[in-house]
């Protein structure tokens, strides 16, 4: 495909660098030169310095034959225009963009991003898919890293294991052979920063940080037997009154009757703005570092503290002193990557990645085949893919171990009509299976290669 990308930010950067190792024609514009400077030097993708909201910029990048642009720079506004001037001069069949600001996306207006008004083919606005996130993990506490797919009947979870999970040291095998009752399967380890995809012979150890596919009936029962028996969360408090700490308290609110928020906002006009709005949150004008404040919010009983200023700095030390005073839980908003190894000796329970999230969310709608959904784990280094096996498959009728499945991949679980199942060697794949697997970034053109089919190639 050919790609068009506006804005270098971090976001851009990820997105032309996952993009371009999958081979596909990726043009970044940006009128930063250090910021274009820095990807000449990293990637092998082409780049234009200039506005690309701008008609004779866009027709340099060759938007007359590109198959989609994506706009994600600083603005929402320049996005927007980006979008327009796409659609109208150079009639680009998919137009992506990121909307942060929730101006643009009460359901009031969503007649806004339409053909005939402002032409957005997918919108993605990372601080609502960061709070639904978020939501997840407060409702399941025991798990770091929560997705849903096949209509919400599988679940990937990933989950640290602790002192408390009481069978570390045997094989995957055994533990399969001991709860035959749950439909579960182990698809990746991350042991010391090495991410593994085990066999049923490796086995589970402290401190892995491990990832499960399975039925999410089940989701319940998997933590209770990795030791996770924690309750969900009911006492919050939210550092933040931005996009994102806002939404998280709305969401909140709408849906838990049972649920005390305190939000906890530096800034004086947005922490009123924040309780005009908000119908039960209690929402205190202060710095959220302040130890003394914090105890006035209830950190000591509190069951989760989420940090979600646009300082990476003061998340990681309110997170810190918030565990240190007593919250159960600790979810942490990083814009920065280079401290992801910092979570494990900071005993922060889950770090929120916005980068992550919107690039995952592009992603998504840019798989070839029959490749229904799919999240971006680890920079890239990690997919978990929903496919369909569609008419002409090569899967069709072969058996897993006959379908010759590379070793960066593993199935995990399978959709079939109403029923999920935990693949093994021998389960034979059949036409509509959806199949929720693990790959690993080198594997993910052999995914596409046992999906496709015969309209499938460009």
């Amino acid at each position: 495909m050919k790609i068009l990308i506006c804005g270098a930010g971090q976001v851009g950067y990820g997105i032309a660098e996952q993009l371009s190792i999958q081979k596909n024609d990726v043009t970044v514009i940006d009128n930063y030169a250090d910021l274009i400077e820095n990807i000449n030097k990293s990637l092998d993708v082409r780049t234009i310095k200039g506005n690309g909201s701008y008609p004779d910029v866009l027709d340099e990048a060759g938007a007359g034959d590109a198959d989609v642009i994506i706009a994600v720079t600083q603005f929402d506004e320049v996005n927007m225009v980006i979008c327009h001037i796409a659609h109208i001069l150079f009639n680009i069949p998919t137009k992506i963009a990121r909307i942060r600001s929730n101006n643009f996306l009460n359901p009031e207006y969503e007649n806004l991003f339409t053909t005939d008004n402002i032409p957005i083919d997918v919108l993605i606005s990372p601080e609502r898919e960061i709070g639904e996130s978020i939501l997840k993990n407060l409702a399941l506490p025991g798990a770091f890293e929560i997705l849903e797919f096949a209509d919400k009947r599988i679940s990937l979870l990933g989950v640290n294991i602790g002192e408390s999970f009481d069978l570390v040291n045997q094989s995957l095998g055994s533990l399969t052979k001991q709860f035959p009752e749950v439909t579960c399967t182990v698809v990746g380890i991350n042991r010391d920063g090495e991410i593994i995809v085990p066999t049923q012979k490796d086995v589970i150890r402290l401190n892995d940080k491990i990832y499960l596919i399975c039925d999410s009936e089940h989701v319940k029962r998997v933590l209770t037997i990795l030791g996770h028996r924690e309750t969900e969360a009911h006492n919050i408090i939210i550092a933040g009154a931005g996009n994102v700490g806002s939404y998280l308290a709305k969401s909140l609110e709408s849906s838990n009757s049972n649920i005390n928020i305190k939000i906890i906002e530096l800034n004086k006009d947005i922490a009123q703005k924040a309780a005009t709005e908000l119908g039960k949150s209690i929402v205190l004008n202060g710095n959220v570092l302040d130890k003394n404040l914090l105890e006035q919010a209830g950190i000591t009983r509190s069951d989760a503290f989420v940090a979600l200023t646009n300082n990476d700095n003061v998340n990681l030390i309110s997170s810190v002193i918030a565990k240190e005073m007593g919250s159960k839980q600790t979810l942490t908003l990083l814009t920065d990557n280079n401290y992801n190894d910092l979570q494990s000796k900071l005993e922060i329970d889950t770090f929120i990645n916005p980068r992550a999230s919107t690039i995952s969310s592009i992603l998504r709608y840019l798989r070839r085949g029959r490749i229904r959904d799919a999240h971006s784990l680890y920079n890239g280094e990690i997919e978990v893919l929903e496919t369909e096996v569609v008419d002409a498959s090569p899967l069709i009728g072969k058996t897993i171990k006959e379908a010759d499945i590379p070793d960066g991949l593993r199935f995990g679980a399978i959709l079939r009509k109403e029923s999920v199942i935990r693949p093994d060697g021998d389960t034979r794949i059949e036409l509509h299976d959806r199949i929720v697997l693990f790959s690993l970034a080198d594997s993910i053109h052999d995914v596409e290669h046992l999906f496709r089919t015969s309209q499938d190639y460009y």
